[in-house]
């Protein structure tokens, strides 16, 4: 048992234009914040491959895929005004949802108890037919409907503790039961959704649950926020977590006005370790999303990081 971490080099290689804050640059200070503190040597590193269109269709239409393939074609261009591509984007979206899929892989196997993706580009604010804010393919999305598919789990929760609301992943699965969608986030602020009153819809109602939060929150606003994600889990009895791990509310981030610090990042993560471990044998994955300050990032994910490894 341990903690597995997925990371590729190639990730490095979507890079849309210099001065965009969803940069390489993020995954190098991580890797080296990693290295600096000792931890990198106490993870189990798994190298992903790209993911199969199949897959990718368990949550896009298959014209949104080929819209994003295209567009990389001529290269460096814009799929809306905060998106852009450059050539090696399509290749790199492939892969961060292959990573997110091989952290679950890790996992549901049991030879790893948790699983931190270190991807990009992000996923979550990814519709079904469309790429928005920095996200191409929706990884989180993919992965839970991954886990029931390929792996036959019933039951999976997604917490997102992104600064900003995973508009995508509330519009792919907000018709789906068998998904309970929780996001914390700051509003107002892009994409404006998020609502209390985003409850799902058809025969979602009631599986999704938005708890925005209003600027200048931190570590204690969120831990008190948290015991509203804990009685909606420990309600739904997952069967698997999965996080979409943003770190821009950390109080360094450009992009927000949130005052999280990194041990505000470890206490989150020491409670749905506890609660990986109270519902869900223990199968906890996380996947990167933003966070755009290095040292609020690199200091964040190693700050949970530190929470998965001592569970073990």
């Amino acid at each position: 048992m341990g903690t597995a971490f997925i990371y590729d080099p190639r990730y490095l290689l979507h890079n849309a234009t210099i001065s965009h804050p969803e940069r390489p640059d993020r995954l190098r200070a991580i890797v080296g914040r990693l290295k600096e503190s000792g931890l990198w040597d106490r993870l189990h590193h798994i190298q992903p491959q790209p993911a199969e269109r199949e897959w990718i269709e368990l949550a896009h239409t298959a014209e949104h895929i080929a819209t994003v393939e295209a567009a990389v074609r001529s290269a460096p261009t814009s799929l809306d005004p905060d998106t852009h591509v450059g050539q090696e984007s399509f290749d790199c979206a492939l892969l961060a949802v292959g990573g997110a899929i091989a952290a679950c892989d890790a996992v549901v196997s049991g030879k790893y108890q948790n699983a931190f993706a270190a991807v990009r580009p992000p996923g979550h604010h990814a519709e079904r037919g469309a790429a928005m804010g920095f996200c191409l393919f929706n990884n989180v999305a993919i992965a839970a409907r991954y886990l029931q598919q390929r792996h036959g789990i019933g039951r999976v929760a997604i917490l997102d503790w992104d600064v900003h609301h995973g508009n995508g992943t509330q519009h792919i699965l907000e018709d789906d039961p068998s998904i309970l969608y929780i996001s914390i986030h700051q509003h107002p602020l892009y994409p404006g959704t998020g609502l209390q009153t985003e409850r799902g819809t058809g025969a979602g109602v009631g599986a999704t649950l938005n708890i925005p939060l209003s600027g200048g929150c931190g570590d204690q606003e969120y831990a008190v926020a948290f015991d509203q994600v804990e009685e909606a889990i420990n309600d739904f009895r997952p069967e698997f977590l999965l996080i979409s791990a943003g770190f821009d509310a950390h109080h360094r981030d450009p992009l927000a006005s949130m005052r999280l610090t990194a041990d505000g990042f470890q206490y989150l993560a020491k409670r749905v370790v506890q609660l990986a471990r109270l519902h869900c044998r223990n199968r906890l994955v996380m996947v990167l999303e933003g966070g755009y300050d290095l040292i609020g990032l690199s200091t964040s994910v190693e700050a949970c990081l530190r929470e998965m490894v001592a569970a073990e």
